[in-house]
């Protein structure tokens, strides 16, 4: 069993973009843990989710991202969290003859869904690449109520 590689098919020719997609779903299926050079190549970012009596709490590794490369939205209960960053070309680097250059564009993006929470009270937090967003959850309203019979 230590032989099964997982792999993602997102260099098939020929094939119907949507056939891929169910490819590459079938593969996510797989821990990214499993290869760690895969967790690299696979274009997200780690996500942990913990949560206590009073709220979730969203950690996402995002090195290398200033505060203006994110944005985390909520809608009807879900949090997507997009992370995007293109390098630019260096001015100074104009002088320099360069017989090959490489610029990066990254975009990612993880989406969950919550359900009874207090949308006012989010906060997000960026520090050192470490995004925590922190989602408190409503509070419970008790509806129920026993009627005593006469």
């Amino acid at each position: 069993m230590t032989n099964l590689r997982p792999f993602r098919r997102n260099s098939l020719v020929g094939f119907d973009r949507d056939f891929e997609d169910f490819y590459n779903m079938i593969d996510n299926f797989f821990n990214d843990d499993f290869i760690p050079e895969r967790a690299m190549k696979s274009g997200s970012f780690k996500v942990d989710i913990s949560e206590d009596e009073k709220e979730y709490k969203i950690e996402a590794e995002l090195p290398g991202f200033e505060k203006g490369d994110i944005e985390v939205t909520l809608d009807d209960g879900r949090l997507t969290i997009v992370a995007e960053k293109t390098e630019e070309k260096d001015e100074s680097d104009e002088a320099k003859n360069y017989i090959h250059k490489e610029r990066r564009s990254t975009k990612m993006q993880r989406m969950m869904y919550f359900k009874d929470i207090d949308e006012e009270g989010l906060k997000a937090n960026l520090d050192k690449g470490l995004l925590v967003v922190t989602v408190p959850k409503k509070t419970e309203v008790i509806t129920k109520k026993k009627i005593e019979i006469e």
